[in-house]
């Protein structure tokens, strides 16, 4: 069911326009804004990120091995989701991955920023894209699966947005998140990247827990790489002050390979059951009882 920012009248529509109030949303560029005022937001992400983003994720190692272990996990937990929407969905990167294994499933994904969409649509053409405040959700009982993969750091209200998830899936829906790990990883980057916190796998848990989810699976990834993204932490903390989010992730392409085949590794073992308790990331996946 949509739900009707302006009367909160829950209703079943193709289109946007509430049928008691007759409210419907502005846009820009073909996009419904939910939340037109923090179409200029830039404290939880910086516009000109997205263009670097949409030409450095095709084949760097990182985001291609944080795709292959979401799409592993769906495909154990949630095979056949009918409909999905992406929270964040930034450039469209992994919703593109989710379209092209879940061609049978409605997806939809939302950004705070418009500038984002503008990529995710030359991706995803027939994807429905929406501008929205992840902390106000306009659905309810409404979605089989919502992921938000590096998002939820970004924003300091996090109860409020798995709330909101809680309220938009169906019961019985999926919610799968991904999210940076360990406290004392936190440096010049994640300032950068306009992160407000880095979790614990305990903090993470709890916090879905509380939203009123039952966890099913969790595990820590980019674990075997933990000695050397220490090191990059600190040499960074060590350099000059203008040094930029992305930087970590400008490899060449021999550095990058080896990189991969390490994910590569990772992925296999945690496949084969082993859960890593140390990671730069952290991956849980939950599910509305």
């Amino acid at each position: 069911m949509k739900r009707c920012q302006n009367c909160s009248n829950m209703f079943e529509a193709s289109g946007w326009t509430c049928p008691s109030c007759g409210c419907c949303p502005d846009s820009i560029a073909g996009f419904p804004l939910f939340a037109p005022k923090l179409t200029e937001n830039r404290e939880g992400y910086r516009e000109e990120f997205y263009a670097e983003l949409a030409s450095l994720e095709h084949g760097n190692f990182w985001f291609e091995a944080r795709n292959a272990l979401i799409l592993w996990v769906l495909r154990r937990y949630f095979p056949a989701p009918g409909r999905l929407l992406e929270i964040g969905c930034g450039t469209g990167f992994v919703l593109s991955a989710l379209c092209r294994n879940f061609p049978e499933a409605e997806l939809m994904g939302s950004e705070v920023l418009p500038a984002g969409l503008s990529f995710a649509k030359q991706r995803v053409p027939n994807v429905q894209l929406l501008q929205m405040d992840a902390r106000d959700i306009p659905f309810s009982d409404h979605f089989d699966l919502i992921g938000a993969f590096d998002v939820l750091e970004h924003i300091p209200e996090d109860g409020k947005v798995l709330e909101q998830i809680h309220s938009a899936l169906r019961p019985g829906g999926g919610l799968l998140v991904t999210v940076p790990q360990h406290p004392w990883l936190w440096g010049r980057q994640d300032e950068h990247a306009c992160h407000v916190r880095r979790y614990t796998a305990s903090g993470l848990r709890q916090a879905v827990q509380q939203a009123g989810f039952v966890v099913l699976y969790e595990t820590s990834f980019v674990s075997l790489l933990i000695p050397l993204m220490l090191l990059s932490r600190l040499r960074m903390n060590w350099s000059a002050p203008n040094t930029d989010a992305l930087s970590e992730l400008r490899l060449s392409r021999s550095g990058n390979a080896l990189l991969g085949t390490v994910m590569t590794i990772e992925r296999m073992l945690i496949k084969s059951k082993i859960r890593f308790d140390f990671g730069g990331s952290r991956l849980l996946l939950a599910q509305r009882l």
